[in-house]
């Protein structure tokens, strides 16, 4: 992968060494992106090689979001005194820290600033926050005693299928993962982590809050969401992706309820798609900020209003899978956290084992109508890690925070099988695999998905193979039953059979005499739809084969 340039990286400027003071951060809105040094033209200079990869398999162009805030303006309003903490080029502006009033004043004065505002604290919504992520973080009923390879971990990854997903090959290997979050105290420590560590899946760590090196403080909330995804303790606790790679990003301030929070997380998921990651998934919403200005009126649901609805929204255009919690606030109008509304991510609620609904879920729909959430998981009594001794090292939850999670690590199983599928068509097939499909509501979405059930959906792209050459003719086609494969004259070829999942069936080295043993093989193929692609000197040929006996 290639490494950004030196100058991108100095734009990521959150190096304050103490806790953000919110009554003294502000957002600074830029104009435009005039006369910046990078361009359309020179991806290559922000986005690194698996991000553009990810673009040209998808088929997504760059485009002016994508170009980084322009460096001089950075550094126009550090000169004026500020310091910089998150500049974010989707939003195009930056968080600053003063607490001097002539230094906002000499930042206004700025001709390409189009308005600075202030983040300050309130301290009713943050004792808000924190009963609610001390409901999520606390012992729910007895520990599931463990009883297979997934340990107390079985009925989350059963509800969904995604075992059987985990039995055809397809265990997040390869996919990355950006969780973003409140703090990951314990991860560098648990057991259950012990094998993503010793593998290298552990990719990188961020902190968007204090600017530090280190993402293990704080809060163990991104612990325990992550262990629903990543564990790997067979027979204790086994994840729904237990082999994809991870990014850790630390975005929320447990110290505070401010706006900035948000724009902190649109920084973390920009750096996200700029590493070329696949899956994003957060276990936050916010409603009331402290100052009330900053709230969330029911006309900001609508898909496009609040900033980090709004980072979300360009996030799956890029092509990043981005699932969010619903919310804990329960029955009622409406009652998810921003960005639950976004259109085009995947918002999660909570069922228990058994599929009911559990009563704190959030619903919708959104101000515009929308059915939110989309889909249901585990988020009552949910198995997740903790790094506190007074837990052991696995309790039962309670929260969207673990439904979200459990639910993204089964849709890192779905890039992994289909990597060519867009954003789009991905969440489509988990909406549509839902057990209340027929009769969507804002109360259970579209229902529990069936992963297997999905990935049947998402049949093989037929361009996931590069198709230069006729190296193989296989006829009747469609065939009842009697095959032939015929290769061109003076060719040899390796040949591959997938059935419509992506399941490699058979090899065969055909050299065009041996057509007996390959013909007798797809003889024996049940019906249905099926790929066989050969690959030769002249390139590869990929032949959709149908069998209808």
């Amino acid at each position: 992968m290639k490494k950004l340039s030196l100058l991108l990286l100095a734009l990521v400027v959150c190096a304050i060494a103490h806790a953000q003071i919110a009554s003294n951060i502000y957002w600074v809105q830029f104009t435009d992106k005039n006369n910046s040094p990078y361009s359309i033209n020179n991806p290559e200079a922000y986005l690194s090689q698996r991000a553009l990869d990810r673009r040209a398999r998808l088929g997504i162009e760059i485009d002016e979001y994508d170009i980084p805030v322009n460096p001089q303006y950075l550094q126009a309003v550090a000169d004026c005194g500020a310091q910089l903490l998150n500049p974010s080029k989707w939003l195009n502006g930056v968080s600053v820290y003063t607490s001097s009033s002539s230094v906002i004043d000499a930042i206004n004065e700025l001709d390409f600033v189009e308005v600075v505002r202030n983040c300050e604290d309130y301290p009713e919504a943050q004792r808000d926050k924190e009963i609610w992520l001390a409901n999520e973080m606390k012992m729910s009923g007895s520990p599931v005693v463990a009883r297979d390879f997934y340990g107390g971990a079985h009925d989350q990854v059963y509800q969904l299928r995604v075992n059987e997903l985990h039995d055809m090959g397809f265990d997040g290997t390869g996919v990355v993962i950006a969780v973003l979050d409140g703090g990951f105290v314990g991860t560098d420590t648990h057991r259950c982590f012990d094998n993503m560590r010793e593998e290298g899946r552990l990719l990188g760590v961020r902190d968007y809050v204090y600017g530090s090196t280190s993402v293990y403080s704080q809060s163990a909330h991104g612990t325990s969401c992550l262990s629903t995804i990543a564990a790997y303790d067979p027979q204790n606790m086994v994840g729904t992706a237990p082999k994809a790679s991870f990014y850790l990003f630390h975005t929320e301030d447990g110290d505070g309820e401010n706006i900035v929070e948000e724009y902190n997380w649109v920084s973390a998921a920009e750096y996200a798609d700029s590493l070329g990651v696949d899956v994003c998934t957060t276990s936050l919403g916010y409603i009331d900020f402290d100052m009330p200005q900053w709230d969330h009126p029911i006309e900001h649901y609508d898909g496009h209003t609040a900033p980090m609805t709004i980072g979300a929204e360009i996030a799956a255009s890029r092509g990043m899978i981005c699932t969010n919690s619903a919310g804990n606030e329960g029955d009622g109008y409406c009652t998810l956290g921003i960005p639950a509304d976004a259109e085009h991510i995947l918002t999660i609620g909570a069922v228990n084992a058994a599929g009911e609904r559990a009563y704190f879920s959030s619903v919708g729909p959104t101000y515009d109508g929308r059915i939110k959430p989309d889909v249901m998981a585990v988020g009552q009594g949910t198995y997740v890690a903790s790094p506190y001794s007074w837990y052991g090292d696995y309790y039962n939850g309670d929260g969207t925070s673990f439904s979200n999670p459990v639910l993204a690590g089964a849709v890192a199983c779905l890039r992994q099988a289909r990597p060519n599928a867009s954003v789009q068509e991905i969440c489509d097939a988990v909406r549509m695999a839902g057990d209340n499909v027929d009769n969507p509501d804002n109360y259970y979405g579209y229902g529990i998905p069936d992963f297997v059930q999905a990935l049947e959906m998402l049949p093989l792209h037929v361009d996931t193979f590069v198709q230069q050459n006729e190296i193989i003719a296989v006829f009747p086609n469609p065939s009842k039953g009697n095959v032939h494969i015929q290769m061109n004259e003076g060719y040899q070829a390796e040949i591959k059979v997938y059935d419509l999942m992506g399941r490699h069936l058979t090899f065969y080295h055909f050299n065009g005499l041996n057509h007996t043993s390959i013909e007798q093989f797809l003889n024996t193929l049940d019906n249905g739809v099926y790929f066989i692609k050969a690959d030769s000197e002249l390139g590869s040929q990929t032949v959709r084969l149908v069998i209808t006996k």
